[in-house]
Parts: C-alpha cells; structure tokens; sequence
C-alpha cells in the first residue's frame, strides 16, 4: 500500500494541482458480529474522520445484492490530508478495532478523471 501512495503523490506532483481524492473502503460484517458494539465503533470512527482536516465528506452504503457488504466513501482536499489521518494515532487504534468486526476490507484511492472533471447532471 505505501508503494502505491508514494506513486499517486506524485502523480499529484506531476499534474501540478491539489486534486480531491476519493477513499473507497469496501468490507463484509464477521458472521455474528454485535450489531451494536459495531454501530457504537462507527460512530467513534465518523467522530474522528469528521475532526481531520481536509476532509470533505463521508458516505457510507450498504450494498443490496451481498458481498462486500459494505462501501464507505471519503473525499479528502488533497492525498496528503489523507496520509495525515490515517496514520493519526486515534484512527489507528479505531481501525485495528475494527478488525474484531469487519474482514475481507479493501481500499481504493481515486483521483479526478482527466476527461470528465466534473460530475453531470441531466438538465430538468
């Protein structure tokens, strides 16, 4: 992972632009897992994310046909306000935490595309 973080900072280098970045988790719930000891640990984990700077937004799904179960999406001002919280010592400990209650986790980095910088809407 910090291999491919080192490559998009500098691509961000190269382009010459503080870009926003999307975070992408995507997880299943273990089998069994205390629903509410879980919800209690997302709250302490919005709490924190919330309080980072750079960030822009979180959202979080639930995905209707199965695995993963679930996607949490975070955008962030610049890849390195990224990097900031997710080595802040709070988060840490909340994301080994997390362990106890979610496997199969992945995360995706997204940058804009070079084609389509801005989202579109139809025209109503």
């Amino acid at each position: 992972m910090r291999r491919r973080v080192v490559v998009l900072r500098n691509v961000q280098q190269i382009m010459g632009a503080i870009m926003t970045i999307e975070v992408v988790q995507k997880y299943d719930l273990l089998p069994g897992v205390d629903q509410k000891a879980y919800a209690e640990l997302m709250k302490k984990v919005v709490a924190a994310l919330l309080r980072a700077p750079g960030l822009v937004e979180i959202d979080a799904r639930r995905n209707l046909l199965g695995s993963p179960q679930v996607r949490a999406t975070s955008v962030w001002q610049c890849l390195a306000d990224w990097e900031a919280a997710r080595e802040h010592e709070e988060l840490v400990a909340l994301e080994v935490e997390s362990r106890r209650h979610v496997t199969n986790m992945s995360v995706e980095i997204w940058g804009p595309s070079p084609l389509l910088t801005q989202p579109l809407r139809p025209e109503r």
